[in-house]
């Protein structure tokens, strides 16, 4: 692959077939174009350099001079991205287990990458329908019919690796044989598994794609550099930890009972008894998974402290969209802490992306984004080092809680007030082995951990008009939190309502 380069994108002149022989990756026609219209063929940043995805109007983004860092996860903050404009990171975590990404990880481990390619997806910018940027974006958002058997599932995969499928359809030959040949690798990867039977039943494509060229590179960066240059995405996506191992969370409930994965957090579904294998006996569905060849021992060094092992489900985890949200079982008891676990079901204290940590100290506004609290926004949180980087930045002028409209089964019952101390009392722990020198015990540096103020974590609330979380607007007022109400889009944010928020309380300069 070339470096990445620093100079602005090349024109690209394209055959009627929407082919462009020997381009880069860096200049892709949004759209086909008649012979010398090169305007037309300018990358999209020449033209519309906010612009995320098609299914965005029009842009809403704020104002170019200010910069974003927003901490979301899943779908939650896709539908608002274009609030933010191209001058934003976005900060997702790494540790979800379900869906396709759950298939991957038993079969071949690392990081969770779906909510990853999800918000790659989205910031592909805009390009008409009969262009070769939105076959590209097509191509990657495809997902296998969950209703096919495995059979059907596995012929459709060997279409598709082979380029016999329509979906390559009006994809540029040097883009199709760059994304074709990690499938193919992926494909590769699989084969030296093949006892784990992995299924390609409701698998995403785009999961594929990812999972391979992080493999190949060993790099969860490199391979969302790799998707960005494909897609022409200039967006700045950043895993919260940078790692090659699987990231498990687990909580803590307040009546001490303990769930491991995300899955089992937020939306669990039935899977089948767990093989014989050695059992932990502090946490009940936790189980050992010894390595049972090369590639999987090579994998399990433990470099970062996370290591690989944990058992994971047989196949994809499917449930239906919001199935998870509207008719959730209630938990035992609220959560009281979210942590990390190693692969042998130790708690661990892994350290933050640097580009994250370095984001926050050079950027004007922090957003927690709507979406799961203790899944989705928290794991960014419970990190050593994150607290002070948001409390002591001289950069950051405003740290907005976009407050979601209802409740799920992580937040069953919570105030407005409750997210808050949620994300202040997660912020506050502190994530460090503790020192067990003279100090240790009611020596002086006993309790000498900084405690930060609600304001220092959140400086404003947004909530909309029709929630149906309650906003105690005196008491969130007495924690040096300012409110602001928006009204409501189809029950829940929209890009336009966040702008209008943030210019609200961020006026341009």
């Amino acid at each position: 692959m070339p470096p990445p380069s620093t100079s602005r994108p090349t024109l690209t002149v394209t055959d009627d077939a929407g082919n462009s022989p020997g381009s880069s990756v860096f200049d892709l026609p949004t759209q086909s174009a008649a012979p010398g219209d090169r305007q037309s063929q300018a990358h999209p940043s020449l033209k519309s350099p906010n612009t995320h995805n098609a299914a965005d109007a029009h842009d809403v983004s704020t104002s170019p001079s200010t910069s974003y860092v927003v901490i979301s996860g899943g779908t939650g903050g896709n539908a608002i991205c274009s609030a933010f404009g191209a001058n934003a990171c976005y900060v997702l975590p790494v540790s979800d287990d379900g869906g396709s990404s759950s298939e991957i990880i038993r079969v071949l481990g690392g990081p969770s990458i779906g909510d990853i390619r999800s918000r790659l997806v989205r910031l592909i910018p805009s390009a008409p329908p009969s262009s070769p940027l939105d076959a590209i974006r097509r191509f990657l958002a495809y997902r296998l019919p969950a209703h096919y058997s495995e059979r059907e599932a596995r012929d459709e995969w060997r279409d598709i690796i082979e380029g016999k499928s329509t979906l390559w359809n009006g994809i540029p030959n040097d883009r199709k044989e760059t994304i074709r040949g990690f499938l193919v690798h992926f494909e590769s990867e699989l084969l030296k598994r093949a006892h784990k039977n992995f299924t390609f039943v409701n698998g995403s494509i785009g999961n594929y794609f990812l999972a391979a060229a992080q493999h190949f590179f060993r790099s969860l960066p490199a391979s969302i550099f790799l998707f960005s240059s494909i897609t022409n995405s200039g967006a700045n996506i950043l895993p919260v930890i940078v790692t090659n191992h699987t990231v498990t969370i687990a909580v803590e409930l307040e009546n001490g009972e303990k769930l491991v994965g995300q899955c089992e957090i937020s939306h669990p579904v039935a899977a089948p008894p767990p093989p014989p294998n050695l059992t932990l006996n502090s946490l009940d569905n936790l189980h050992l998974n010894t390595p049972t060849d090369p590639e999987d021992a090579l994998a399990d060094a433990d470099a970062d402290g996370m290591g690989e092992g944990l058992q994971r489900r047989r196949s994809n985890v499917l449930f239906e969209q919001g199935s998870g949200k509207e008719g959730y079982q209630a938990l035992g008891a609220r959560i009281s802490r979210l942590y990390y676990m190693n692969a042998y079901g130790f708690e661990i204290h892994p350290s933050p992306n640097a580009e994250y940590v370095r984001a926050l100290g050079a950027s004007d506004v922090l957003v927690y984004s709507c979406g799961s609290l203790w899944t989705s926004i928290i794991p960014c949180l419970a990190l050593r080092g994150v607290a002070s980087a948001i409390a002591r930045s001289r950069a950051l002028r405003a740290k907005v809680l976009l407050l979601n409209s209802k409740n799920d089964r992580e937040t069953d019952g919570y105030t407005a007030v409750d997210y808050i101390n949620a994300i202040t009392r997660t912020l506050n722990a502190q994530y460090s082995t503790p020192s067990y020198g003279l100090a240790y015990g009611g020596g002086a540096g006993a309790g000498s951990n900084t405690m930060f103020p609600v304001s220092a974590f959140i400086t404003d609330l947004v909530y909309l008009k029709d929630t149906s979380v309650r906003v105690d607007l005196r008491a969130i007022t007495a924690m040096g939190v300012r409110c602001t109400e928006v009204p409501s889009s189809g029950g829940g944010f929209d890009a336009q309502g966040v702008k209008e928020a943030l210019d609200g309380i961020l006026p341009l300069d």
